[in-house]
């Protein structure tokens, strides 16, 4: 079924929510960096935001014009410019870590979306570069400041001279949530033994 054209009006800058939008097929289109740019915690969300009507086609800077077109092709969005308080588009760039500088922290390790980042306490950490999906979340984080990123087809690590597919970027996305969801299942079983045998105790 084709879809209609989204109605707007002077002054309003989001598009009439359409019933017959699937956020699943939005989220197919974005490139899957989980940067947050877009002001939302996932791409998903912001696919279903998307979908929802509750916000324009134009906050993707690592997408660009290209996914904005694509998107509105979908969803019968007006085209319009890269909103850029969310950032501007530019060429891919992947995160590098300084292991000279590097303190062992972890500190990087939680942010990163796809797990694209290797590393223990007290021990230098690296970037799985062919894994990262240039998010960025990694750098404000190091104390130490030794993350910078680096454009794509400057870093010598990175072969393939592109991010990793966004299917692919998705699924690790989804994985590291799962990890996280399960560790923290684990400390509140844990937690929770803990306080039912000090009750014992006493």
């Amino acid at each position: 079924m084709r879809l209609a054209s989204v109605m707007r009006v002077p002054g309003d800058s989001l598009a009439t929510p359409m019933p017959d939008l699937d956020p699943a097929a939005i989220d197919a289109l974005l490139p899957q960096t989980q940067c947050t740019r877009c002001g939302y915690p996932s791409c998903r969300d912001y696919a279903s935001a998307i979908a929802g009507g509750e916000v324009d086609i134009n906050r993707c800077p690592p997408g660009g014009t290209e996914t904005m077109l694509a998107l509105a092709a979908l969803t019968g969005h007006a085209i319009a410019p890269l909103n850029q308080d969310n950032g501007i588009e530019s060429a891919p760039t992947v995160a590098f870590i300084d292991e000279e500088r590097c303190i062992g922290c972890t500190k990087c390790l939680p942010p990163c979306p796809t797990d694209a980042i290797v590393g223990a306490p007290r021990f230098m950490h690296t970037v799985v570069v062919e894994l990262c999906t240039g998010c960025e979340l990694c750098v404000a984080p190091c104390p130490v400041d030794c993350i910078s990123m680096v454009p794509l087809l400057s870093s010598p690590a990175h072969a393939a001279l592109s991010l990793p597919p966004p299917a692919a970027s998705r699924e690790r996305y989804q994985a590291h949530l799962e990890r996280v969801a399960r560790r923290a299942a684990e400390r509140a079983a844990l937690l929770a033994d803990k306080k039912r045998g000090a009750r014992s105790a006493s």
